[in-house]
């Protein structure tokens, strides 16, 4: 068993065999996990703005999101600024929110809407809702440009199930219908193009601990009996997770037999109506779907969510995340929906607090590194597929500016 690091070695990953059981892990499993270094350096940080955030798909909203003309989402991260809106004709564009006059944001706001045109609140510069540049304010002042050469930078888009994902800079990472093959046929009976907005807002809430440590605590379901009595109510012993292969983890919370416990649980097991568009298997449980790198889907009976974090420096991540209901929601599905949020909403409290205990032991000259069980696989293949793309992530000490490029 290997838990243990010394400092400049590098060390052995266990490659991806398929969903792997407690039971089929060999004993020289590396269990150290990353590093303590990589949980606060911001030179780190800005080599996963370049390697990870900025060249792997990224969900900005659903396309309910955007349901008339004009309307618009933006979105953030690594320093990377993207604009989302419904063209005159109806299509979905994505277009770096970037004025081509001195690079003010377009659009300020995280929604709303352009009744017919897109205009910088810098210096009036305007933009039609297909992108291309409509007028110039005192053009008189420029030399001749032409506005098909000076229309808002467009962004790679792809829409898979109703979901609007961007991507800034080509990457590995395939197109995201091919990334999520895997569990395309599972998640198809959620009725995903259909979904319309639970709430008509992204929530976004800001913890002081690196994105890493997060997804961390997500990434394994060891912790749920001791740390989420809620979820343990809910799931009793029959929660597992697979680790990430190819870049997709899924995670499962069937549903315990019992009554439940506490009000919300119990209340919600009795309440969940029948969902006649899903299949027996599916009814009384919780199904989750990770994407690398930090995104997670979450399929209930009653709703669609999916979270995500956005990292804003080494120390400091802002979660943002979605809620998604049906169409034709009876009383009793919008009861069951309110119930699961509340469920839901004590198991992210809880988790909260989890990555900021676990970030703060790497300042601590007590640390010296953790072990992994076996039932934490999925954590440590998140790991793997975070070494792969920066392989310095596997030194004990942080190298110089110089080795960490």
């Amino acid at each position: 068993m290997i838990c243990s690091r010394k400092a400049g070695t590098r060390f052995n990953r266990m490659p991806d065999r398929g969903v792997e059981t407690a039971a089929g892990l060999p004993d020289s499993w590396d269990r150290s996990g990353l590093p303590g270094w990589t949980y606060f350096s911001e030179k780190l940080l800005r080599l996963e703005y370049e390697l990870i955030f900025r060249c792997h798909w990224q969900c900005v909203c659903h396309v309910s999101d955007v349901p008339r003309i004009g309307d618009y989402m933006t979105f953030d991260i690594a320093d990377e600024r993207a604009l989302i809106i419904r063209g005159r004709d109806g299509v979905i564009r994505a277009f770096h929110n970037l004025c081509r006059h001195r690079g003010s944001r377009v659009v300020a706001h995280q929604r709303g809407n352009c009744p017919g045109v897109i205009a910088c609140p810098f210096h009036g510069w305007s933009y039609n809702l297909d992108g291309s540049l409509r007028g110039i304010a005192r053009r008189d002042n420029f030399p001749p440009l032409d506005n098909d050469e000076w229309g808002l930078k467009p962004v790679e888009m792809e829409i898979w199930n109703s979901f609007v994902f961007v991507r800034f800079k080509p990457g590995p990472q395939p197109g995201v219908a091919s990334v999520m093959a895997r569990v395309e046929a599972e998640v198809s009976n959620y009725r995903l193009r259909e979904l319309l907005p639970a709430s008509g807002r992204i929530d976004c809430e800001s913890i002081e601990v690196n994105w890493k440590s997060v997804r961390d605590v997500d990434n394994e379901g060891y912790h749920v009996a001791q740390a989420h009595p809620g979820l343990h109510d809910l799931y009793g012993k029959g929660y597992f997770d697979e680790p990430y292969i190819d870049g997709v983890a899924r995670s499962v919370g069937p549903f315990d037999d019992g009554p439940g416990r506490s009000w919300s649980v119990r209340s919600y097991k009795r309440i969940l109506p029948h969902a006649d568009w899903l299949p027996d298997s599916h009814q009384s449980l919780w199904l989750y779907v990770g994407m690398f790198p930090n995104l997670v889907f979450g399929f209930y009976p009653d709703s669609v969510i999916f979270y995500q974090e956005i990292p804003i420096s080494a120390r400091r991540t802002v979660q943002r995340s979605a809620i998604y209901r049906y169409p034709d929601e009876s009383r009793a599905l919008r009861l069951a929906r309110y119930l699961s949020g509340r469920i839901d909403r004590d198991a992210v409290e809880e988790d909260r607090m989890l990555a900021v205990w676990s970030s703060e032991a790497v300042h601590s000259s007590a640390f010296d590194g953790i072990c992994l069980s076996n039932l934490e696989y999925g954590m440590k293949t998140f790991h793997d597929h975070l070494r792969a793309l920066i392989p310095a992530m596997e030194l004990a000490e942080e190298p110089s500016t110089g080795g960490l490029a």
